[in-house]
């Protein structure tokens, strides 16, 4: 088994149970957020972030250097500023439908560029993520922008959860 091989399947199971996940949402429920605490994003926002920030275009930057991000930066904000904001801040969908077909969207993006990935380039290409961090082959930073997306997808499942939805181990893993 190649290292590509590993990527596509890791991506396709976790983009599969998001999908499967998003699916338990209505569209009532996108302003839903937890109920204790603080700087918690609504259902809504946590979809958004799934299909459109969660695997698929940071997969693209890695791989083909375009990260869709704007040349100047505003003064005065970090990287971490530009990546990370406060939950009010964040952008929400208005339908599910959006959402799973923003969705369907970063899942081909992801899938194509892991498979244009060069196998070598897997494991001699070394980057610095745009955020910052240390230099690390394509692979590890392939595999975790996978891992993102499937730690938003286990929040999801707990937002399931909180809801009341009947929601088990099994439709957070996929089986």
């Amino acid at each position: 088994m190649t290292l590509t091989r590993i990527l596509l399947e890791e991506a396709e199971t976790t983009y599969a149970t998001a999908e499967r996940l998003f699916l338990r949402v209505t569209n009532a429920e996108l302003s839903w957020r937890p109920a204790q605490g603080s700087n918690w994003m609504t259902m809504g926002q946590l979809l958004m972030h799934c299909a459109a920030y969660g695997c698929g275009k940071a997969i693209q930057g890695f791989v083909r250097g375009d990260w869709g991000l704007p040349e100047n930066k505003e003064a005065g904000n970090s990287d971490a500023d530009l990546h990370v904001p406060p939950a009010e801040a964040l952008p929400a969908f208005e339908s599910v439908d959006q959402a799973l077909e923003l969705l369907a969207q970063d899942r081909k993006l992801a899938l194509t560029c892991i498979a244009d990935s060069n196998e070598a380039d897997l494991l001699t290409r070394r980057l610095t993520a745009p955020r910052g961090g240390p230099e690390t082959p394509l692979f590890q930073h392939l595999l975790r922008m996978i891992e993102h997306l499937a730690q938003h997808k286990g929040q999801l499942f707990y937002y399931l959860k909180l809801m009341g939805k009947d929601v088990r181990t099994s439709n957070l893993w996929g089986v």
